[in-house]
């Protein structure tokens, strides 16, 4: 495949990164609440059996499911908080870890590439969906012009990952669109059925599970995230006892943010946001 080239940056804008402190994806990916959002995201793509099996079978993510998380968060922070030759070398680095992996999807037979593009946008979409639609649900001041800003903006994270740039969609309405053509592909597969019984229930010690709120905190924020999807992937899942209607998700969405706004910043804040302020400042 043609790897997408993006120039490196030059010398006298690599503090502010690829965005910039005065960015909408700044504004949304500093929100506490990202993290349901991500949540989301998993869930969302999950019903894509390609793009799901490429996840099961190359990103290690059976063996060590935290750390797969963890470097996804970790990247996801690096774009929107790193400077701009921090962002290319991760982004080097994520397409090559996904050059040459092959398999096949084992309930149609279907073989794919996880360096297709066309996998890749669709993880990149259900992404900037999840975590738009999380921040505007949730409370964030955003109005229409600030959330096709927000994915103008990422069109460059897509592009640095190996979508080419004319694929991706940049505005509302071709987010609307895009999802609407992908469809007809979307299916929840055994390994979908899996992916939903871990993000609700993740595997972890004994003692965490015994001593501490971890496993019903993790499980509250997987059945928010579930409810927040569009009402299309809800039915297609058909989970029962779940929040099932959008007033309802927002509503327990609202009031999580209200409680955890209530947090000292330190505790609110990551520690990439608060390393690029450093950077920025001095």
């Amino acid at each position: 495949m043609a790897v997408t080239r993006v120039p490196m940056p030059a010398a006298r804008d690599d503090a502010a990164g690829l965005f910039g402190p005065d960015s909408i994806t700044w504004r949304i990916h500093a929100d506490p609440l990202l993290i349901v959002g991500g949540i989301r995201a998993l869930l969302m793509q999950s019903l894509h059996p390609l793009a799901l099996a490429g996840v099961a079978e190359h990103s290690g993510f059976k063996e060590d499911p935290w750390g797969r998380l963890g470097r996804t968060a970790e990247f996801i922070a690096t774009l929107t908080y790193g400077t701009r030759s921090e962002a290319f070398k991760a982004a080097a680095r994520v397409r090559g870890a996904h050059r040459g992996l092959t398999g096949v999807e084992p309930e149609s037979g279907m073989p794919y590439q996880v360096d297709d593009p066309a996998l890749l946008l669709w993880v990149h979409c259900c992404e900037v969906d999840s975590f738009l639609s999380t921040a505007r649900r949730s409370g964030v001041d955003l109005n229409d012009a600030d959330a096709d800003r927000y994915l103008a903006e990422q069109v460059v994270a897509a592009q640095l990952v190996g979508v080419p740039r004319e694929d991706v969609p940049a505005d509302r309405n071709d987010l609307a669109g895009y999802f609407a053509d992908v469809a007809p592909m979307l299916r929840v597969t055994a390994e979908a059925q899996r992916a939903v019984r871990f993000l609700f229930a993740p595997p972890m010690p004994a003692w965490v599970r015994l001593l501490t709120p971890a496993r019903p905190a993790w499980s509250g924020l997987a059945a928010l995230a579930f409810g927040l999807l569009p009402t299309w992937a809800r039915k297609m899942y058909r989970l029962p006892g779940l929040p099932t209607t959008d007033a309802a998700a927002t509503a327990g969405l609202r009031a999580l943010r209200s409680s955890v706004q209530r947090l000292p910043a330190p505790w609110r804040e990551g520690p990439a946001l608060r390393a690029a302020r450093e950077r920025l400042a001095g």
